[in-house]
């Protein structure tokens, strides 16, 4: 596996020779250690990236897009090797890695591969003996930090429309979860990109982070991950007005109607909290459910709870892996302490297992808790495997409690009702509702947030326009109109 930065091509020390350690989540055993970026080698990147960034702005979309198909190419061909890499660095299930991850992060390469010879301007009706013709450029450089809890396919959804769109990038993964990044880069390497249009620095936050999102010559800063960390990056792009994208927290509440199919609920709402140990933005984490069948629907979903498979994130029949880190842990079991503090109900869980094989890991049990709105934790992005219960008895209720939280990501709800759903979808604040179904997510299709869930959207054609700004441009067709000083 790479350890080096990636910058300019080749994989390099850090200038400090400074390291971190990579930490194995289901054992805490050491996997390696991996060069650590600060502010010198993030200078060296962007030096790097402003350079390429002025050819490849230039380039053949088309040869943009095919250097991105075979990326996605070579992502397949060596599939397996990046699944166990995940899943050794995150935690990740393999079967899911293999399910969801790996395929998600091709297919986004692939879509902005064919996206990237598409992306067209358009020619507004002006005044008569004038053309005007509007063209979307490129920003620039462009700092990308991604989170630990996808880092496959945040990478993915990070790189593919801004290096489609003619941008040079410099990307720094997160400290706790750096491989399969490293590893994307030793493949566009291998593909053919071009030295310096791709640049990845691992590292801290505080260092490597904060100097990305402070860089005069970084144009655009693309930031997933906590609204706290989401407010210091506004706050350091001011240095030269940078365009901020934001991914941040989210608290979603999932809505189960009485005239739901409660079999179909019950299973779609524990994949909603429960996948990926609960460690994502858009987790459903927040069950509403309607006071005619909350004790149906949570005898079934409780039971579901207990029989998820638990274990080593390498077994193909785990379920339910470990948390990414220890730290992360300990966070997530303090959530109970104050959910008991609070007055609130430990339905189920709400401990690490005490199972030997899994004690040394940073396991977390599915935890379902009853507790009011104002309670912290539904207030409060936990971030685990762990769901809220709160009960409505009618529809204005329903949406009173889906927007009673500041954030505004993902949300779902289960109903037979056609009209109630569109209603429903309408009226909830936030940028994604599944009806029926929930996280399920598209290269197509546009994803985040608003409130204090960030603004700006990854994937689909908002991804251009994310990593893209206008130039509109005047062409004066008859000189006998245009306004001037006659002499």
């Amino acid at each position: 596996m790479q350890t080096k930065l990636f910058i300019n091509g080749q994989f390099v020390d850090a200038s400090a020779g400074s390291k971190f350690a990579v930490l194995n989540p289901y054992d805490n055993s050491r996997i390696c250690d991996v060069a650590e970026a600060r502010a010198e080698d993030v200078d060296i990147a962007v030096d790097a990236a402003a350079k390429a960034q002025k050819t490849w702005r230039r380039s053949d979309p088309s040869q943009r897009g095919r250097l991105l198909l075979k990326l996605a190419d070579a992502i397949e061909a060596n599939g397996e090797d990046l699944i166990q890499l995940e899943s050794r660095d995150t935690g990740h299930p393999v079967r899911d890695a293999r399910k969801l991850d790996l395929p998600r992060t091709a297919a986004c390469f692939r879509y902005f591969g064919g996206m990237a010879d598409k992306f067209e301007g358009f020619l507004p009706p002006v005044y008569p003996g004038y053309i005007n013709y509007v063209t979307r450029e490129p920003v620039g450089v462009v700092g990308q930090i991604v989170p630990w809890n996808f880092p496959l396919m945040f990478t993915s959804w990070k790189m593919a429309p801004a290096l489609a769109a003619g941008n040079a990038i410099v990307i720094k993964p997160a400290e706790l979860t750096p491989l399969s990044t490293l590893r994307i880069a030793e493949l566009m390497h291998e593909v053919g990109f071009p030295p310096g249009v791709v640049n990845v620095v691992p590292g801290y936050g505080h260092t490597a982070g904060a100097r990305l999102a402070e860089h005069p010559d970084v144009k655009k800063i693309a930031f997933t991950g906590s609204t706290p960390t989401g407010r210091r990056i506004v706050q350091a792009s001011a240095s030269n007005l940078k365009k901020v994208q934001l991914e941040l927290g989210g608290k979603g509440p999932n809505i189960v109607f009485a005239d739901a199919s409660i079999p179909a609920a019950v299973a779609g709402s524990a994949w909603a909290i429960f996948h990926n140990q609960g460690q994502a933005c858009i987790a459903g984490s927040r069950l509403i459910l309607h006071e005619r069948i909350a004790d149906e629907f949570l005898e079934r979903f409780i039971a579901l709870a207990k029989s998820i498979r638990l274990g080593n994130p390498l077994d193909e029949d785990t379920e339910m892996g470990p948390l990414t880190s220890k730290q992360h842990q300990e966070r997530v079991l303090n959530f109970v302490k104050v959910a008991r503090e609070e007055g609130g109900e430990i339905l189920l869980g709400g401990k690490a297992p005490e199972r030997e094989d899994l004690v040394k890991g940073c396991f977390v049990e599915p935890t379902i808790v009853r507790a009011k709105l104002t309670d912290s934790v539904n207030q409060e992005e936990v971030f685990g495997p762990f769901v809220t219960v709160t009960t409505f008895s009618d529809d204005d209720e329903a949406l009173a409690l889906a927007n009673g939280v500041k954030y505004g990501l993902g949300s779902g709800l289960w109903t037979s009702n056609l009209s109630r759903a569109h209603r429903m979808a309408r009226e909830i604040n936030a940028g994604m509702v599944w009806i029926n179904s929930y996280k399920v997510v598209h290269p197509g299709s546009p994803f985040g947030g608003v409130g204090e869930s960030g603004y700006g959207r990854e994937m689909g054609f908002e991804a251009m326009l994310e990593y893209t700004q206008p130039k509109s441009v005047w062409v004066n067709i008859d000189a006998q109109v245009a306004p001037h000083y006659q002499r």
